[in-house]
């Protein structure tokens, strides 16, 4: 996991056809609330604001993920959970991308209510600076950095940082290494390594901007002065 300090950014933003919603339900008489509901078969109790993994329309598939906003029941006892829906890349308008890592999700404005009996286990969806900082991963870890608008495809944010000289928006799931001169990060195959041989340089990995003797001597001369905020400063800002 790395903390990257971004070249720029780019705009994710698009314009999409709308799209059908279903729209969160009111309670209705003769409903209650409820505060817990024990997951069948399992000792796991769900809440709100926890997220669940519910089971898909198609055996197939990889649960939905959602997260509870309400548990309910009826006079007959039938519990109904309120949820909001996290999307896969996969399931938005604009599709998985390069750099949408295998654990990510977008929390949707597309709110719905389900059977509770449909919840098949619980997940933690982290956020994405934390979940860069987790040691490992486990099957329930995942992360969401966006909101997603159904209706419109459009992202919050919509403009992400961008690294490497393929100026790709940071995947969790790839190997990255920065460089001791301009701090920036990079992707083995796009300096012309393999992932073996960026392990083996680890700290001593310079790129080609900054392995040139001017350079080399400019930040030497750079280095004899501290910083005043103790913060190497990126070649680019983010916009």
């Amino acid at each position: 996991m790395h903390n990257l300090t971004p070249k720029k950014s780019i705009c994710l933003d698009q314009t999409h056809p709308l799209s059908f919603l279903f729209p969160m339900a009111k309670t209705r008489p003769g409903k209650r609330d409820m505060g817990s509901y024990t997951i069948r078969g399992t000792n796991k109790v769900v809440r709100a604001g926890d997220c669940v993994l519910m089971r898909p329309s198609e055996g197939d598939t990889a649960p939905y993920v959602a997260r509870v906003e309400k548990i309910e029941a009826d006079n007959h006892n039938n519990i109904k959970v309120h949820v909001r829906w996290y999307y896969r890349p996969e399931e938005s308008m604009g599709g998985r991308r390069q750099f949408h890592g295998s654990k990510e999700l977008f929390l949707s404005d597309h709110y719905d209510v389900q059977s509770a009996h449909t919840i098949e286990g619980k997940c933690i969806v982290h956020s994405f600076k934390n979940y860069t900082m987790l040691e490992n991963v486990g099957p329930e870890d995942y992360y969401c950095r966006f909101e997603y608008k159904a209706a419109t495809g459009a992202f919050v944010p919509d403009r992400v940082a961008v690294y490497c000289k393929c100026e790709m928006p940071y995947n969790p799931d790839d190997l990255m290494v920065q460089c001791e001169g301009c701090k920036d990060w990079y992707h083995p195959a796009c300096v012309g390594m393999t992932s073996e041989q960026t392990k083996q340089l680890a700290a001593d990995f310079v790129c080609s901007d900054c392995s040139s003797e001017d350079v080399k001597k400019s930040l030497s001369t750079y280095a004899s002065f501290p910083l005043s905020n103790g913060k190497v400063v990126p070649k680019r800002q983010k916009r």
